[in-house]
């Protein structure tokens, strides 16, 4: 079977209804990134910060994989398939996507303040100020913040760097780490992107560029694909 890549981004996950940083009235709106997706911040008033994640799980509960995840998903039966998503939610694992790489953290997981190797799941929506971690520290979020380092990012172009085919969901070639990520693949990679923005990508060789959302981009890729593998015979 053929390695298949996944790379997606929030507007994956937009048609389940989570917010974006662009959402006119979601979350993000509400707040400054300074004010609840920094180390600063969370130096500054953990009270704010711990709510604002709070009421993301809380939302991401109340969610559910959207078609476009499904689809994903299904890949699995003819493809050698792994995920690397800018999403810190789980749609892609209740979906039933088995490889998933997150690049920014985990929503419903929370790690230790004092050592960010003792990482925890979360049981509902709900982390309070006072909960810790075994050695004694405040447990926080376990997201990526804007200003930290991104420590999954050697293992995403190790499996970029293996990929036959690779799908762009979401998020756009001119937005790092997309941008980045996509040196790293192989000279004979296909490249398809699906987004109904206009961007200029003649500079990534190989690329076919769906011009539609996410799921229904999915949808008409899945049908290329069959296509493609009946012709070739693989």
């Amino acid at each position: 079977m053929k390695n298949l890549v996944v790379f997606s981004g929030a507007g994956m996950s937009a048609e389940s209804g989570i917010s974006t940083f662009r959402d006119k009235g979601g979350l993000w709106e509400k707040h400054r990134i300074e004010d609840v997706a920094t180390p600063e911040a969370w130096n500054k008033n953990r009270a704010l910060v711990n709510e604002f994640y709070n009421q993301r799980r809380k939302q991401l509960l109340e969610a559910s994989p959207n078609a476009g995840h499904l689809q994903i998903s299904a890949w699995q039966n003819n493809f050698e398939l792994h995920v690397i998503t800018q999403n810190v939610d789980d749609l892609h694992e209740r979906a039933g996507s088995q490889r998933v790489l997150h690049l920014h953290g985990e929503l419903r997981k929370v790690r230790s303040t004092l050592n960010p190797d003792l990482i925890y799941s979360l049981n509902g929506w709900e982390l309070k100020i006072g909960d810790k971690c075994e050695k004694g520290s405040q447990l926080r979020p376990h997201i990526v913040w804007f200003g930290e380092m991104v420590p999954a990012m050697e293992d995403a172009k190790k499996i970029i760097s293996q990929a036959e085919i690779i799908v762009v969901v979401g998020t756009s070639l001119s937005v790092y780490p997309a941008a980045g990520l996509i040196d790293f693949r192989s000279g004979s990679s296909k490249v398809y992107l699906i987004d109904p923005g206009d961007f200029d990508l003649h500079y990534v060789r190989g690329l076919t560029h769906i011009k539609k959302k996410a799921s229904e981009g999915l949808k008409e890729l899945d049908e290329l694909l069959i296509k493609d593998a009946a012709e070739t015979g693989a």
